[in-house]
């Protein structure tokens, strides 16, 4: 989800500032500028450096006035690691920048290299935003603005369907975006991601989640299985598990209503309150805090608290699955 955080649209403007650690959104920064560039002057000089690579004193002569007057663009990536002296010719360029040439900044953001990326902002660089997505629900708007800058309609449940599928990489989540629209028609639902990725789907870790939430224990622990075969990160099975249960736990204290209105007060889109209600069937609040537990203890173990991650993973996985039956244990 790059977006622009200047009032500034020109693409051939002096400075570009990419700032993030997302490298798929930093690449689109730069293909951007470039495609931009290209179209205006089918001959642009396209120099992509690191940072390593503009040592003191190369920028004046990349800058320099060409024989032939072309189009440049000039990028540097890893901007936040420029030597200092390289910075300070960075900094010289920006106060006098070279007409029909383009720089390019790809910074990591943060602290290091913090006063080159004021000094770009200081001189009105048209600045990118390219952040790291750790939220499922980033990846899920970033899936959403996929299918929308293709023109294609997706359902809310096929988006999410795709992030439990495709999982954290934007890469792939993007490429199974334009896989789907080139592939089917008219507008693009669950059944549609099902079909294309039942085999990913089935080892995610939200189907871990799901099954654990409903008490299927036995289907639960042969997910998390498959999905531990298949690479799937034991933290981020700990993590759908944490969300699985809280949103159980804030479905059980909301007060009724429509699922629109639960949906505004909970946070949750309308399908989701839709299927937490028919899993959270047979919890108890004290299953929750049961449950809860269990997996705070699970994601310790996987992060360096325990010897057997998987064996941590699967004691969360049976005690969710207990938690679920609680209202029935009651009896």
């Amino acid at each position: 989800m790059a977006t622009r955080k200047t009032s500034s649209d020109d693409l051939l403007g002096p400075v570009t500032l990419a700032v993030g650690q997302e490298d798929l959104l930093l690449d689109r920064a730069v293909r951007e500028v470039v495609a931009a560039a290209r179209a205006a002057d089918a001959d642009t000089d396209v120099r992509d450096l690191t940072s390593d690579q503009l040592q003191p004193g190369a920028l004046a002569e990349l800058t320099s006035p060409s024989l032939f007057a072309e189009r440049k663009v000039l990028i540097v990536r890893n901007a936040q690691d420029l030597s200092a002296e390289s910075v300070k010719d960075v900094k010289g360029y920006l106060a006098a920048p070279v007409e029909d040439i383009t720089l390019v900044l790809l910074h990591a953001g943060g602290a290091k290299g913090k006063a080159l990326l004021d000094a770009a902002r200081k001189a009105g660089a048209r600045e990118v935003a390219c952040p790291k997505t750790t939220k499922p629900a980033e990846r899920l708007t970033f899936v959403r603005q996929e299918f929308r800058a293709l023109g294609r309609s997706a359902t809310p449940e096929a988006c999410q369907a795709l992030v439990d599928a495709i999982g954290s990489d934007l890469r792939e989540l993007a490429s199974a975006v334009t896989q789907l629209t080139a592939d089917v028609d008219g507008t693009i639902d669950e059944a549609v991601v099902g079909r294309y990725y039942t085999g990913r789907a089935e080892a995610s870790s939200f189907n871990v989640a799901d099954r654990a939430v409903e008490g299927r224990t036995a289907e639960a622990l042969e997910a998390l299985r498959w999905s531990l075969s298949t690479g799937v990160a034991p933290v981020l099975v700990t993590s759908a598990l944490a969300q699985g249960v809280r949103a159980i736990g804030k479905l059980l204290t909301a007060r009724g209503g429509r699922p629109a209105d639960l949906a505004r007060e909970l946070g949750m889109p309308p399908w989701k309150i839709d299927r937490v209600r028919q899993q959270m069937r047979s919890w108890t609040p004290d299953g929750v805090a049961v449950a809860l537990r269990a997996v705070a203890e699970a994601d310790a173990g996987v992060k360096g608290g325990g010897d057997d991650p998987e064996y941590a993973l699967e004691k969360a996985v049976v005690a969710v699955a207990r938690a679920a039956r609680s209202r029935r244990n009651e009896y």
